[in-house]
């Protein structure tokens, strides 16, 4: 992993890229996300703060272990202007995303349970299908992966 210099208060995206691991273009991504900010130089080149690489660490592992990118965004958007997070911030936002991480590990769970019904379907059209038409509560009355109107009497003659 390249070293940056101490001295070296602002870092060009390069820079950044280089020694956070993440892609240039997930970069200009995050920004445009509002994630990590940047200024500009009289070039118009984008110079990142030292502080940048601990957001991208932080957005990264989030990202990881499934948060979405607007969860993210609005835990950094509580933190002070220009602090990055620590240890005390990601044990606080980990405990508050545990139960939504808990949630999500029990869907994944009831899906791969249905996946073998739905393949033997072959055609995601069983008349009560979990995975096309979860909750499904017309299939009593109607099969099919989408609902149509029910024609009129006068419509079937």
């Amino acid at each position: 992993m390249p070293q940056i210099p101490q001295s070296l208060h602002e870092l060009t995206v390069g820079q950044l890229s280089a020694r956070s691991g993440a892609a240039v273009s997930a970069l200009h991504f995050y920004e445009s996300k509002g994630l990590i900010s940047s200024s500009r130089t009289s070039g118009n080149q984008r110079r990142y703060t030292r502080d940048a690489l601990r957001r991208v660490a932080f957005v990264r592992a989030a990202q990881r272990v499934g948060i979405p990118l607007a969860t993210i965004r609005e835990a950094l958007a509580e933190l002070p202007e220009e602090r990055t997070p620590n240890h005390e911030d990601w044990a606080r936002l980990s405990r508050a995303w545990r139960s939504e991480l808990d949630e999500r590990i029990k869907q994944l769970g009831r899906l791969r349970d249905h996946l073998t019904d739905c393949i033997g379907c072959g055609c995601l059209s069983l008349e009560t299908c979990v995975l096309s038409n979860p909750d499904d509560v017309f299939g009593d009355r109607m099969t099919g992966s989408r609902l149509m109107p029910e024609r009129g009497a006068a419509d079937r003659s």
